[in-house]
């Protein structure tokens, strides 16, 4: 494989000194993009440009043509486990994505397959390796998936939700389902995410959307600790370096510690968090990715410029800091406004190292 040109966010994500503070966005590859648009309508559909590998890198590449990133992420979507695990996932205008088959019981947990990453979800591995090509070394391959208790909230309440009630309701009425539903998702999570790095991402993350919405007691129980399990046999070393792995509950910010003790290199944090407290809290143990609030981009770039430098100087002088937003960039953001915000950070950031 193609030596990398630019290192600096694997660099970060592993406590290593770096030049300046390497910066990428969630849903960077998104609808917030007129080209990301364009590449849709040809494609038909959301789900015709995931399953197309060459449609799923030429979106992927599109924002690091705009923008000067430090990783490029996978496009996909997070629900591909339970699609390929038989759910049938569709996404409906206004609505999101919906599951043609939900799980509410112990016999249709049973009754689900742990899917085979080259086998089943094949497409998503295509996908990895022509971006892999195509990016030529430019920057690092962000690998992803959905965390076990937020894709069985998907599987259990047939889409998005907005109290999680169904889910809510077989973790306290039937724990013994909701685990082996979470264990199952867990091993497909582990072999999926060990298929994305065998077939090229240079680092994974795990999104844990929903994790935030338990109680402190249930997300140590239903969500960490099947985290901790696949972080525990992921691929840690790949194409002669470490891979590192990102863990990223919205709304985590509470249970920091404990998220830092799962075994990831870095956690993800989101804008409620003061980014230098939770430096202090987790001290040297593990990286920190964040965490501007996104809805900052809709402000003026003098705005966000000042936001960025007032990110920069809460975290702190020092290398472990890897800037992103505390969630997904928005579709209605100026796509000049996140170019301002990626500029600021690079211009910013680098009296804070060396």
């Amino acid at each position: 494989m193609t030596a990398l040109k630019n290192d600096r966010f694997l660099r970060a994500l592993l406590k290593q000194p770096v030049d300046v503070t390497p910066v990428w966005m969630m849903r960077q590859a998104g609808r917030y993009l007129p080209e990301y648009r364009a590449s849709r309508a040809k494609a038909g559909d959301f789900m015709s440009l995931c399953k197309n590998p060459s449609f799923a890198c030429e979106v992927t590449m599109q924002p690091l043509e705009r923008y000067p990133l430090d990783a490029a992420i996978l496009f996909s979507d997070i629900l591909t486990i339970p699609d390929a695990m038989g759910q049938g996932l569709y996404f409906e205008t206004g609505e999101g994505p919906r599951f043609r088959k939900v799980v509410s019981t112990l016999a249709d947990i049973e009754a689900l397959p742990i899917p085979d990453a080259q086998k089943d979800l094949g497409y998503v591995m295509d996908a990895v390796s022509t971006i892999r090509r195509e990016l030529n070394g430019r920057v690092p391959l962000i690998g992803f998936s959905g965390s076990p208790w937020t894709l069985a909230t998907y599987m259990v309440e047939g889409g998005s939700s907005k109290d999680f009630r169904k889910t809510k309701a077989m973790l306290y009425d039937q724990p013994q389902a909701m685990h082996l539903l979470l264990d199952k998702l867990a091993q497909s999570v582990t072999s999926y995410l060990n298929g994305q790095i065998m077939a090229g991402a240079q680092a994974v993350q795990i999104f844990d959307t929903w994790g935030g919405n338990l109680s402190a007691a249930a997300y140590q129980e239903f969500s960490l600790a099947y985290m901790r399990k696949i972080v525990s046999g992921l691929i840690r070393e790949h194409e002669g370096r470490k891979v590192p792995v990102i863990l990223f509950t919205k709304n985590g910010g509470l249970w920091l510690e404990s998220i830092a003790d799962a075994g990831a290199d870095a956690l993800g944090l989101d804008w409620t968090c003061d980014i230098g407290e939770a430096r202090r809290r987790v001290g040297q143990k593990v990286a920190l990715q964040g965490n501007m609030d996104p809805t900052v981009l809709y402000a003026k770039p003098e705005a966000i410029r000042a936001e960025v430098a007032r990110i920069l100087a809460s975290y702190g002088q020092g290398d472990g800091h890897v800037f992103n937003l505390g969630h997904g960039i928005t579709p209605e953001v100026d796509p000049e406004h996140a170019g301002a915000f990626i500029r600021a950070v690079h211009e910013f950031s680098a009296q804070y190292h060396g």
